[in-house]
């Protein structure tokens, strides 16, 4: 495992990710399988309406929370 820190998947962010936003294109994805963008508290929020927006977003879980499991990053 690695031991280096989950950072935000915002565009140039470097910040410690805090939240998993799990998602699903169900264009191209089976309905189980989930995809995830981290997010720190500052674009938890922006990321997270990106993907509502089109139907995408399932889940917003925070990071300590979260069974990675069953997901694709």
């Amino acid at each position: 495992m690695s031991e280096e820190k989950p950072i935000c998947s915002a565009k140039g962010c470097r910040a410690d990710a805090v939240w998993v936003l799990a998602w699903n294109n169900p264009k191209l994805h089976t309905p189980e399988r989930r995809k995830t963008w981290l997010a720190c508290e500052e674009h938890r929020e922006h990321l997270s309406g990106f993907l509502d927006v089109r139907g995408f977003l399932k889940d917003v879980v925070p990071l300590a929370d979260w069974d990675d499991s069953a997901a694709d990053r």
